[in-house]
């Protein structure tokens, strides 16, 4: 039975939950005893760090159109932000700290880390280390269950992105760099419904993952451009993205799914590894390949 239909299980995180939200302030509304509720107070900490177009906001915190609007006009009257139209395109909108605001943030700052020694000074050492320790756990955990997969068209301006670092990574790993004459191909058209797959993974709106598949006649698949980002390696993203392509690849006949890969993609070589791919002699002529893998995965 999956943990997340064990009713003692979800009592336990909606327990957590509760504990956490309170613990936090987040159910103040002069949260750290300010003037503003915690959504407010993160606002101005997500446009100081960077976050500052409009809709770039509102899918990094994952908010309601009306409501961020309503947030962003209380901070607005308060002389806290500016919000302005980009010159380059008049589409986009762009919020700004204003001096008092970037004080208030200052502000937020500082008694943001009081309350975070406060919450560790009641505490023994031994304590303190195990409770950082599970924030930090459950932190990585969370962020993995926020990522989404979705099947894409390969122009989709997130996948266009993650293959543009995907390439620029390859190109710095390989002892020689990335070779682009005689690779592979795996065009829009190969990697789009029905010849193929197109998997993209997002985090707040921004890649996380990518994968492509190229159906054959033959009822395999080649697996291509497997990606994740830097920054989220170690979430297990990897095997998910993997398994989630070979269930899209079994329900669309493949029984076989195939891959080279180089030897400088260590990760990846222990990724197919352990997820049943065994190496077989060469297939292609691919110029970067130094391994080749395949797997059954029907009938």
């Amino acid at each position: 039975m999956s943990l997340a239909s064990d009713s003692a299980t979800l009592a336990t995180v909606r327990r957590f939950n509760r504990t956490v939200t309170q613990r936090v302030g987040a159910l103040d509304d002069r949260f750290l005893s300010r003037t503003r509720p915690l959504a407010q107070a993160r606002i101005l900490y997500e446009i100081d760090n960077g976050h500052n177009e409009v809709r770039q906001l509102r899918a990094h915190l994952d908010l309601d159109s009306g409501y961020l609007t309503r947030l962003l006009q209380a901070l607005e009257r308060e002389g806290l932000i500016t919000i302005e139209e980009d010159p380059a395109d008049r589409r986009v909108r762009r919020a700004a700290l204003t001096a008092a605001g970037r004080a208030e943030r200052a502000e937020y700052e500082r008694l943001s880390d009081e309350h975070a020694a406060g919450i560790l000074t009641s505490l023994d050492s031994r304590q303190q280390q195990t409770l950082v320790d599970a924030m930090a756990t459950v932190d990585r955990l969370l962020t993995a269950s926020m990522i989404e997969f979705a099947i894409v068209d390969p122009e989709h301006p997130a996948a266009r992105e993650a293959t543009s670092r995907y390439l620029a990574e390859l190109d710095a790993r390989f002892r020689n760099g990335l070779i682009t004459e005689g690779t592979i191909s795996a065009t829009d058209d190969e990697v789009r419904l029905p010849r193929g797959i197109t998997l993209l993974a997002t985090l707040h709106g921004e890649p996380a993952a990518l994968g492509l598949l190229k159906f054959a006649p033959d009822g395999t698949t080649h697996l291509k451009r497997m990606w994740v980002d830097p920054a989220l390696r170690g979430l297990g993203l990897g095997r998910r993205l993997l398994t989630t392509l070979e269930a899209h690849a079994a329900g669309h006949g493949i029984h076989t799914v195939q891959l080279e890969t180089n030897f400088a993609l260590t990760e990846a070589i222990a990724l197919y590894r352990a997820a049943g791919y065994v190496e077989v002699p060469a297939f292609n002529d691919e110029p970067n390949g130094d391994l080749w893998f395949e797997k059954r995965i029907g009938t």
